[in-house]
C-alpha cells in the first residue's frame, strides 16, 4: 500500500469542498452527531450508575448487609449470637426485637415499625443510627429514636413523651386491650429514603423485652455487617442450624435493582441509536465524496493505484470523522460529569434524594461498552462507502466523464 499517496489524498478530501459544500457539511454533521451521542451516553450512564449506587448504599444501611431470622419460635438466641461471633470474629452483629406499633403525640398519630436494639452494637453496623445518637451520652430504657418523616408528622420535639400502641394484646376482664407504653423522644434520623424515615423507630432491646414479655436471651433476629456479604452469606449459612435462615439485602430488594438494571440497558440501547443515526451521515458523506470524485478514482486506478489503496482512502476518511467525534464526545462527556458533580447546575430536593447534587459515577465496564459500540458503528459505517469506491468501472468513467 502506498501510504504517502493515501495520506496525501485523505488530507485533500478532508479540506472544505468549495464546489460541493454539502459534502463537507454532511461530514461535519456526522462528527457532531457522533460526539453528541457519545457525550450523552457517558453522562446518562454516569447518572444512572450514581443513582443506583446511592440507593444501594442507603438500602445497604437500612436493610443491613445480612440478616438472620428464625424459622421457628425462640430459635434465635444469645447462644447463637455468641457462636457466630466466635466463628466469624471479623463480622459485627446486632441482635434485635421488632414489632409494629402506632405512635401518638397529642391528637396526632402515625404507624410504623419499632426496633429494640443494643445501642453500642447497633452503632457499629448502622451509620444512620450512629449519627442520630452521637450527641447523646446514653439512651435510657424507654427512650425513642424515630425517622425524621414520622417526627415531622407528629410535631415531636426533644424530650416530648409519646405513646406507643403495640399489635400484641393484653387481656382485661372480658376484653382485649392493646399493649401501650409512653416513651421519651430523644432524636431523629434521616436516611434519605422517605419509606424508612416515615416508618422506622428505635428503642432499647430491654424495653421491648419487657413490654412484649420476651425472654431475655431470645431475639427476633440478628443484623450483620459484612464487607463481603455475597461471600459471607454462604459461609454463615453452612454453620447455621436448620431452624434459622439468613437473607442478604440484595435478596430483599431484588425487584427494585432488576428494574433499574433493565431501565439502564434500555437507555443504553436508545442512546446508542443516536450514534447509529449520526453514522448515517458518515455513509452519505463518503458516498457523495465517491460520486463527486469518480474521475479522480478512475484516473488513480488507471495509473496503477491498487484497489486496496482506494479502499484505504475512504475507510480512513470515515474513521477520522467518526473517531474524532468519539474523542470529542469523551472529552465533553467527562467535562459534563465534572460540572454536574461539582456544581449545582441541576438541583435535586435533598429531602427526597438525600443530596442536592446529581449523583455521578461512571462504571469502567459501561465506558468500555460505549467505546466498543461507538467504534464498531463507525467502522461499519465507513466500510460500505469504501467498498463501493472500488466498484467503479474505470473505462466507462474515463470514456464518458
Amino acid at each position: 500500500m502506498n501510504k504517502k499517496l493515501v495520506n496525501f489524498i485523505v488530507k485533500k478530501y478532508l479540506k472544505w469542498d468549495k464546489k460541493n459544500p454539502f459534502i463537507s457539511i454532511s461530514a461535519l454533521l456526522a462528527f457532531i452527531g457522533v460526539g453528541v451521542g457519545v457525550m450523552v451516553l457517558i453522562v446518562a450512564m454516569a447518572i444512572m450508575n450514581g443513582t443506583s449506587k446511592q440507593f444501594e448504599d442507603k438500602l445497604f444501611t437500612m436493610n443491613y448487609p445480612l440478616s438472620i431470622y428464625p424459622k421457628v419460635q425462640k430459635s434465635v438466641t444469645k447462644d447463637l449470637v455468641n457462636s457466630i461471633e466466635k466463628t466469624f470474629p471479623k463480622l459485627q452483629l446486632s441482635p434485635y426485637i421488632t414489632s409494629q406499633a402506632m405512635v401518638q403525640n397529642g391528637s396526632d398519630m402515625g404507624g410504623g415499625v419499632v426496633f429494640g436494639v443494643d445501642m453500642k452494637k447497633e452503632m457499629q453496623i448502622n451509620s444512620i443510627y450512629k449519627d442520630a445518637v452521637k450527641n447523646l451520652s446514653k439512651l435510657n430504657k424507654y427512650d425513642l429514636i424515630m425517622g425524621k418523616g414520622l417526627k415531622d408528622e407528629l410535631y415531636v420535639t426533644q424530650g416530648d413523651k409519646v405513646t406507643l400502641y403495640f399489635t400484641s394484646l393484653n387481656p382485661s376482664g372480658f376484653s382485649m386491650l392493646p399493649k401501650m407504653k409512653r416513651f421519651r423522644y430523644q432524636d431523629s434520623f434521616s436516611s434519605g429514603l422517605t419509606a424508612y424515615d416515615k416508618a422506622y423507630m428505635y428503642t432499647s432491646i430491654e424495653a421491648l423485652q419487657t413490654i412484649l414479655r420476651k425472654e431475655k436471651n431470645v431475639y427476633d433476629g440478628i443484623h450483620i455487617y459484612s464487607k463481603n456479604p455475597f461471600d459471607d452469606i454462604k459461609k454463615i449459612k453452612s454453620v447455621l442450624p436448620d431452624d434459622v435462615g439468613i437473607v442478604g439485602w440484595w435478596q430483599q430488594n431484588g425487584n427494585f435493582f432488576s428494574a433499574m438494571q433493565m431501565e439502564k440497558m434500555a437507555l443504553f440501547i436508545v442512546l446508542m441509536l443516536i450514534i447509529l443515526i449520526a453514522s448515517l451521515n458518515i455513509i452519505s458523506s463518503l458516498l457523495m465524496t465517491v460520486m463527486s470524485r469518480r474521475k479522480e478514482i478512475a484516473l488513480l486506478l488507471s495509473l496503477g493505484c491498487s484497489i486496496k489503496d482506494i479502499k484505504s482512502i475512504f475507510l480512513r476518511l470515515g474513521l477520522i470523522i467518526g473517531f474524532s467525534g468519539i474523542v470529542a464526545g469523551v472529552i465533553f462527556g467527562f467535562t459534563g460529569m465534572y460540572l454536574l458533580g461539582h456544581f449545582d447546575i441541576i438541583s435535586l430536593p435533598a429531602d427526597v434524594y438525600g443530596t442536592s447534587k446529581l449523583p455521578i459515577l461512571l462504571d469502567k465496564l459501561d465506558f468500555i461498552y460505549i467505546l466498543v459500540g461507538s467504534i464498531s458503528i463507525v467502522i461499519l459505517s465507513s466500510y460500505y462507502p469504501a467498498a463501493k469506491a472500488t466498484k467503479i468501472d474505470v473505462l466507462e468513467v474515463l470514456r464518458n466523464e
